[in-house]
């Protein structure tokens, strides 16, 4: 005979309680606790159908996986190459920021039979949507359903080779009283979809919502569930849109791939450099331009700063698409280093493009970038900075320096400020300067200008 029983689960991280709480004793988060029935059955274990077999690892007898490309190019790339069979991909991102977009255009250009599952949407709001995307294959199956159960069934009935489920807040199974979207039916369903999918060796794409706070809906044990967990963000103020992976079990985590919203769709950006760059003004102060690796692929981009005086008690710190802590360390370095007056000063820091960047090699560009504003003096714009900056104003060295200076020099870059401790790559066009601290870079950048 079951018994159900209520239990509270923080919709966060997971963490179930026996009452409600106002703060998560795991997480720290706010009001996050969610009522879930849970239900107590006891029954006997069934026999296994099958006996599981031990085997010893023996690489001879390894297969290689042979990946589905999307061929969407920024798509593979941070993939990996592409699908492997059996897999399970979670999609993350704001509400509106072209997920599901995205992944109808993958389905139109996969070469194979893809079920599109839609718990949000209709089959004629499917049908215009694929028509204002200009999708042409015919390979497409598409599914307007919430029960589970009955999508499993259709999976088994046509044996599709790739899988979209959009949305999994929206789907709900049947053994389960809970609401959709709730902690459990998330979770459970996530555990069902990639069971057939090691079972049938089918790619399932699991579109989720994010909260308020830029996570993934649901608790933290649904993205250790999936082998994938891919991030697509963006400002609503630019078309720009980057899909960034937060979890990759075969393939780096490292890549982004870069998108630009039109009316059509989205569409690949092939050289982002050229597109960060392209609004740039000249001889204004506070703008340094600097190389940053995303994945194996280096981007140029521009770094903006303005100091003004503070007429209030607390300066002003605010940084967009940069780290506001080590912004803070690297005001304190140019105040004792440099002898910069920033104190009493408020400071202002954006990446223009609406770009994230947590890399140390801009440090470099940020510390000039600011020491231009100050100094009322524009940078070099025919300069490139890069280097990680000590605590002690010295310049650090930083990896992949040869394909930095290579995507500067191919976008008709004149000189590199570099680390003094770096290799140098041969045979380069470009002017190449290294510096050994904060001061030499200002000099080179701004005073002898």
């Amino acid at each position: 005979m079951s018994k159900n029983r209520i239990k509270f689960i923080c919709s966060n991280c997971g963490y179930e309680s026996l009452r409600w709480v106002g703060k998560c004793p795991s997480c720290d988060s706010w009001n996050s606790f969610s009522e879930e029935i849970v239900e107590d059955t006891k029954t006997k274990r069934a026999k296994a159908l099958r006996k599981s077999e031990v085997h010893e690892l023996d690489f001879s007898e390894t297969k290689i996986e042979n990946r589905l490309p999307t061929n969407i190019k920024e798509f593979d790339r941070v993939l990996g190459g592409g699908l492997i069979p059996g897999s399970v991909i979670l999609i993350g991102g704001d509400p509106g920021i072209g997920k599901s977009t995205l992944v109808l255009q993958a389905a139109d250009k996969i070469n194979g039979k893809v079920l599109y599952v839609s718990g949000e949407e209709s089959i004629n709001q499917l049908s215009l949507r694929a028509k204002r995307l200009n999708v042409k294959s015919k390979g497409i199956l598409l599914l307007a359903e919430t029960d589970l159960s009955n999508i499993l069934d259709s999976i088994k009935e046509q044996s599709p080779e790739v899988i979209i489920i959009d949305s999994i807040q929206t789907m709900s199974h049947p053994d389960f009283e809970n609401a959709p979207g709730t902690v459990t039916q998330i979770r459970e369903c996530t555990v069902r979809l990639m069971q057939t999918a090691k079972l049938t060796g089918c790619s399932i794409f699991i579109v989720g919502h994010v909260t308020k706070e830029g996570y993934i809906a649901g608790p933290k044990v649904l993205e250790h569930i999936v082998d994938t967990v891919l991030q697509f963000e963006g400002e609503k103020n630019y078309s720009y849109r980057i899909l960034r992976g937060q979890k990759n079990r075969f393939g780096s985590t490292n890549e982004i791939g870069i998108f630009e919203m039109h009316e059509e769709g989205l569409v690949e950006v092939k050289n982002p450099s050229e597109i960060f760059l392209n609004e740039r003004t000249d001889n204004i102060t506070g703008s340094t331009i600097t190389s940053s690796m995303e994945g194996t692929r280096p981007i140029l981009l521009e770094v903006q700063a303005l100091v003004t005086p503070s007429h209030y008690g607390n300066p002003q710190r605010v940084a967009t698409g940069f780290d506001y802590r080590r912004l803070s360390i690297l005001l304190a370095v140019l105040e004792k280093r440099a002898k910069l007056r920033l104190s009493s000063a408020n400071v202002f820091l954006n990446m223009a493009g609406g770009i994230k960047i947590d890399e140390p090699a801009v440090d470099l560009a940020v510390c000039c970038a600011i020491a231009s504003s100050v100094m009322d003096k524009p940078a070099n714009n025919t300069t490139v900075l890069i280097g990680e900056v000590g605590l002690g104003g010295e310049i650090r060295g930083v990896g992949h320096l040869d394909k930095r200076i290579q995507e500067a020099e191919k976008l008709g870059f004149q000189k590199v400020l570099v680390p003094k401790i770096s290799k140098l790559p041969k045979n380069s066009k470009i002017k190449i300067y290294p510096i050994a601290d904060i001061n030499e870079a200002i000099d080179r950048t701004i005073k002898s200008e």
